[in-house]
């Protein structure tokens, strides 16, 4: 006769024939593997927690192969949320690069009729505040530039008194040279 699906109220006799379907799903599962030439994957937990599988290849590949057939759709909720936190962070990214842009352009004087005079009073301070900074580095770079010409300057003038020197001893050196010769 048929037997009658239902929770098997008695601990032993549900091991029991736990053990026996899990055997034979396992069986099963490893016929239509080698029968129909099909990629198989089979996963049991039993009410310990106890797991079993039976793959007829690598199981982390047909995993990965089911979870690329099954899609967006069917993810899980963890997924979801972490897809749904990137979604925000780029919405929210665009709109930084948004204004970005958009302060870009008003600080190069473009795109000023959308703002008004409360704006363009603290665009002119803040490019105000930037000539500044940008006047105060460039009078550094000129003046770290003057101070290394300088220190040349210095090192060729040392070395044009050398070599004024050297010439002048050679010059008497011919002198003294010409003298015995003569």
């Amino acid at each position: 006769g048929k037997v009658q699906l239902k929770r098997i109220e008695n601990r032993t006799n549900r091991q029991v024939t736990f053990s026996k379907r899990r055997n034979g799903l396992l069986k099963k599962a490893c016929e239509l593997s080698v029968m129909c030439d099909a990629e198989v994957g089979l996963i049991i937990v039993s009410p310990n927690g106890k797991t079993y599988q039976y793959s007829s290849r690598d199981m982390d590949r047909i995993i990965s192969r089911y979870r690329n057939t099954v899609g967006m759709p069917h993810m899980n909720s963890h997924h979801s949320r972490t897809l749904e936190y990137w979604r925000t962070e780029i919405d929210n990214l665009e709109k930084l690069v948004e204004s970005l842009e958009a302060r870009h352009r008003h600080m190069a004087g473009e795109d000023l009729l959308s703002l008004g005079i409360r704006e363009i009073k603290q665009l002119e301070r803040q490019m105000k505040t930037g000539i500044e900074r940008i006047r105060t580095r460039k009078k550094k770079i000129i003046s770290e530039h003057i101070s290394l010409l300088r220190m040349k300057q210095r090192e060729l003038q040392d070395q044009n008194a050398g070599l004024q020197r050297r010439m002048q001893e050679l010059d008497m050196v011919l002198d003294a040279g010409n003298r015995s010769d003569s």
